[in-house]
């Protein structure tokens, strides 16, 4: 070998080295590049639909960073910024030679010679001055990032963090907010029109320079087209769309869960077990009928809607939205109200189960003194002697104050915490035998849980042993629902059985007295109960699919 040869080879030797041991420093000792860049909290639906937003603490729509980007939008962004993203490793010199030639010809900065991952690490150094260190750093960068990601994680992180004009930065929160859609739902020309906009965002800012605008996204589409990523057609088609105008709402059917998720998952992408069309209806129809109960001087409502079965939330309207006048950004869903008469049907079940009635059962209905307390019928009548399960459906008052007496209130109200009523601060002796008549505050969200878990009961009867444990608190998001025991001493599947069945004997409002005649009629087990002075009104009914409960009143009036 020659002594030539023998140099050359060892020159080689070293270089591969140096590169190597740069290589493990970079991929072993240097932290990996992240944003810490503040993000809004973004609510999703069961199957991964934006249901709300809350913008981000810098007041900027920035979306925690996207896991994946649909593969038109991938087109679109490599095919206008950077052809050869695939192949570099974080600078492409033929890029930056033609640059530097067509500026130097043009005496100023007519075209940049970066690539999407230079662009990255741009958007890393938040933008800085361009002077030549900095762009020196910015390249060093570059080919760190090369080393420690992926292609697809590198155009995940830049189409997360670019500028797509105004306060609007990310992919995902262009699409919204442009298109009012999520990004898997645009189309080429939606796509195209995004992708250009971190260019020059404050340039062809959406409803400004249109023709501008217009000319680079049908170049784009035209590069798309001749590189066969899009047939003629559909290039043709994609230039007649139009282009989006000012920012548009983000969707808002679920705005009291959506500051929860904030509250507690400030800036995270949050999972929740809502589905989106019911929570749509939902909240558009507490909003209908709050617009018409207003005429009544009643401007609040909110609902719940549970999976029985599972006990998941898939509909939560924490107050009517068509106004803000009336305390409407109150969540009532949470708040705690006098009960009225929703907590009958636990007390009829759980004497029923211990046997100390049954329900056929003739009790006394008659005027009524104990120690100086005298309850009366909402009707402010008496039936001498009537049927207990008679007294439930029609919600008689003096009844059930005499058999929560013979019960006991203790006993009651221990019992009443066991099946996840939370709200009771005091102890048994402050709320007496009022606490079956409202004397008590609960909340939607746990008078809703434990009609579910009643219905859980009575569809599980024939497997006792599957009711070791009962979800019977309904969680806000896809977390592991709180389990209370199943307590068999005070409960059994037959008397809560018999307590479905009478309260499906509840009479329905008059205009849906007929409601046997319909074929889509369907059973449904249902309380109402309505405060002292009708502050509070409320209504839940369970079926062995859903469980809902509503609650009307104002909210200005809230119990503390």
């Amino acid at each position: 070998m020659s002594r030539k040869t023998s140099l050359k080879n060892k020159w080689v030797r070293r270089v591969l080295w140096t590169l190597l041991a740069l290589y493990s420093i970079s991929r072993f000792l240097i932290p990996n590049p992240t944003f810490q860049n503040p993000t809004s909290t973004v609510l999703l639906d069961v199957n991964g639909k934006l249901l709300g937003a809350r913008i981000a603490t810098d007041e900027q729509w920035r979306f925690p960073e996207l896991d994946s980007l649909p593969v038109e939008a991938k087109h679109c962004i490599t095919q206008f910024e950077d052809q050869y993203f695939k192949w570099h490793l974080g600078i492409n010199p033929i890029s930056i030679t033609r640059a530097m030639w067509v500026n130097v010809k043009a005496g100023r900065i007519k075209q940049g010679g970066s690539t999407l991952t230079m662009q990255l690490a741009r958007l890393w150094f938040k933008n800085q001055k361009r002077t030549v260190f900095q762009k020196v750093l910015e390249l060093v960068v570059a080919i760190h990032i090369e080393i420690n990601y992926s292609k697809d994680e590198i155009l995940n992180l830049y189409m997360s963090h670019a500028p797509f004009g105004g306060n609007v930065v990310g992919y995902e929160a262009a699409a919204w907010r442009y298109y009012a859609r999520q990004p898997q739902d645009l189309s080429w020309a939606e796509h195209a029109a995004l992708a250009v906009l971190p260019n020059a965002p404050s340039i062809i800012y959406p409803g400004k320079n249109s023709m501008v605008f217009k000319n680079k996204r049908d170049f784009l589409l035209d590069g798309l087209h001749a590189n066969g990523v899009i047939d003629s057609a559909t290039c043709a088609l994609s230039k007649l769309e139009l282009l989006p105008g000012a920012p548009l709402p983000l969707p808002n059917y679920a705005n009291h869960l959506v500051d929860r998720a904030s509250d507690k998952y400030p800036g995270k992408r949050v999972q929740s077990d809502i589905q989106y069309t019911m929570q749509k209806n939902t909240q558009e129809l507490i909003n209908a009928y709050t617009k018409r109960y207003a005429y009544n001087d009643i401007h609040n409502a909110a609902a719940l809607i549970l999976e029985t079965k599972t006990g998941k939330m898939v509909a939560y309207v924490g107050n009517s939205t068509h106004t803000y006048q009336h305390n409407n950004q109150v969540d009532v869903v949470k708040a705690v109200r006098s009960t009225g008469s929703v907590l009958k049907p636990f007390l009829y079940t759980y004497m029923v189960s211990q046997g100390e009635i049954y329900p056929h059962q003739l009790v006394a209905d008659v005027p009524t003194f104990i120690a100086g307390y005298a309850p009366q019928n909402y009707y402010e009548e008496f039936d001498g002697a009537v049927p207990i399960n008679e007294a439930l459906t029609r919600s008689l008052n003096v009844p059930f104050v005499r058999q929560l007496r013979h019960h006991g209130v203790e006993r009651f109200y221990n019992e009443l915490e066991q099946h996840g009523f939370r709200s009771l601060v005091f102890g048994s002796d402050h709320y007496g035998l009022s606490l079956i008549l409202g004397g008590a505050e609960g909340s939607l969200r746990d008078m809703t849980s434990m009609y579910a878990g009643m219905s859980r009961i009575a569809q599980d009867a024939a497997e006792v042993k599957e009711l070791d444990k009962q979800i019977f608190v309904a969680p806000y998001f896809k977390e592991n629902p709180k389990l209370l025991p199943y307590p068999k001493a005070s409960l059994n599947p037959g008397a809560v059985y018999q307590t479905l069945k009478t309260l499906q004997k509840v009479n329905r409002p008059i205009t849906l007295e007929g409601w046997r005649s319909f074929n889509s009629s369907s059973p449904v087990s249902w309380k109402t109960g309505t405060s002292f002075g009708n502050k509070d009104a409320w209504a839940i009914g369970t079926t062995p699919e859903y469980t809902i409960g509503v609650w009307v009143g104002n909210a200005c009036l809230l119990y503390t």
